[in-house]
């Protein structure tokens, strides 16, 4: 895709809305999947907790076969 030639850059500041240091929380969107929509109403767990627990089950178990 190229960028049209009527767009004008020429009075735009560089770095405007940079700030050192800030952290930036992104949305993830996952999609549907039955575990984890299932297992955590039963438990009264938050999908978001289920969510964060998968990668450090993995780094557990990467550190495992080190």
């Amino acid at each position: 895709m190229k960028m049209r030639k009527e767009y004008d850059f020429s009075k735009d500041q560089r770095g405007k809305f940079y700030r050192q240091g800030m952290k930036i929380d992104i949305p993830i969107y996952l999609d549907e999947v039955r575990l984890l929509s299932r297992e955590p109403a039963k438990k009264e767990i938050d999908r978001s907790s289920v969510v964060n627990e998968l990668p450090r089950g993995s780094i557990k178990v990467t550190e495992a076969m080190e």
